[in-house]
């Protein structure tokens, strides 16, 4: 089972959702926007994928550059704001088994099928 960590916004995101239908894998599309991660299942996506929690982070979002740059945050507190503020985390995500990526661009799903 491939699960897709999907924001329905996002045309690379909605490009990724396009792709893995049309794929013959078993998907399970996650519109975080609607059901957001607690701090426990996104720590645990941000392991899965290998990287520091602030890698995640959208830092062109207005969100991030209003209230979070500039400030020397650990990495709880990163994690914790994309929690409170979906808006900031990369997209899309897709997991597969023990394995994710940010798929962006699209090839990087490559990695992980």
């Amino acid at each position: 089972m491939i699960t897709i960590y999907h924001n329905p916004r996002c045309s690379k995101s909605r490009e990724c959702n396009i792709f893995l239908d049309n794929s013959e894998n078993d998907v399970q599309i996650i519109n975080y926007m609607k059901t957001p991660f607690t701090f426990d299942t996104l720590k645990s996506l941000i392991d899965l994928l290998k990287i520091n929690p602030i890698e995640l982070v959208r830092k062109n979002e207005q969100i991030w550059k209003d209230q979070f740059k500039g400030k020397e945050l650990n990495d709880k507190e990163i994690i914790t704001a994309m929690v409170e503020n979906t808006k900031l985390i990369q997209r899309p995500i897709v997991v597969n088994g023990n394995k994710a990526v940010i798929a962006r661009p699209l090839e990087k799903m490559d990695e992980i099928l």
